[in-house]
């Protein structure tokens, strides 16, 4: 079987707005993501925000609804498509581009915002994205995203429990061995001139298995997730950066 299987996304591309898809669960996110993510942004009036990995748009219309000026890029041509004619529909003017993390085709110092969430688990190449992030967003601009750690409990949960055994995520979506820990990802954005580095626990499962238990059957009562900010990045983390305005 193969891992970090991409094509999953083209594959759900034109079922991305259905809200009985599958896929639909990550456009739940949204709120509590942003509910972290506001503390750092008073208002996304007016921002230049850059979405890397965007999917069907989920985030980049959540974002331009909050009236900031948004882009997005995805590495499948399928879902740029979808999401181009479901803001058309919604009448959001997002700019959306096929392209690739590592080669973002956007000029030096040029977005307030690089946002990137569900995605850096995926990229093929961790040390490049960060780079290019870093060369888009301008001096003291904000890095946010959110990623899965490297551990035994993500190793369980996500893919033995999640992919194989409960099948709510398909199986191959993910690889465990390109899951990043906290402290592999911090050395990374300060070799590319982040600082105020600002990691967070994002837990959508509880802590306990009666914890687990309840948010699974609220997750297939709702669609929806109980998600909270804490300490413990053992699977899910959610973080910010900020570029130093020395990087150039």
């Amino acid at each position: 079987m193969k891992k970090n299987d991409l094509q999953f996304y083209d594959l759900s591309a034109d079922i991305w707005w259905q809200s009985d898809a599958k896929i639909y669960a990550l456009y739940y996110l949204n709120q509590p993501r942003f509910d972290f993510f506001d503390r750092y942004v008073p208002s996304w009036q007016g921002l230049r925000v850059l979405d890397v990995g965007c999917g069907g748009g989920f985030s980049c219309e959540f974002m331009a609804r909050r009236g900031a000026i948004v882009c997005g890029v995805d590495q499948s041509a399928k879902c740029i498509k979808q999401a181009q004619e479901h803001a058309a529909i919604s009448g959001l003017p997002i700019e959306y581009q096929q392209a690739f993390a590592e080669n973002l085709p956007y000029q030096a110092n040029y977005f307030d915002i690089v946002v990137c969430v569900d995605v850096l688990e995926h990229v093929a190449d961790l040390r490049k994205t960060i780079y290019e992030v870093s060369r888009v967003l301008q001096p003291n601009g904000l890095f946010l995203f959110d990623t899965i750690n490297r551990t035994v409990k993500s190793q369980f949960v996500m893919i033995w429990l999640l992919e194989n055994i409960l099948r709510e995520i398909k199986r191959g979506i993910h690889d465990w061995k390109k899951f990043i820990k906290p402290e592999e990802l911090t050395d990374l954005l300060h070799n590319h001139g982040f600082a105020s580095i600002e990691i967070n626990g994002f837990d959508l499962f509880g802590e306990d298995l009666f914890d687990n238990i309840l948010a699974y059957i609220h997750y297939k009562k709702t669609g929806g997730f109980k998600a909270k900010i804490t300490h413990n990045t053992s699977l899910i983390y959610i973080g910010k950066a900020i570029k130093s305005a020395l990087k150039r």
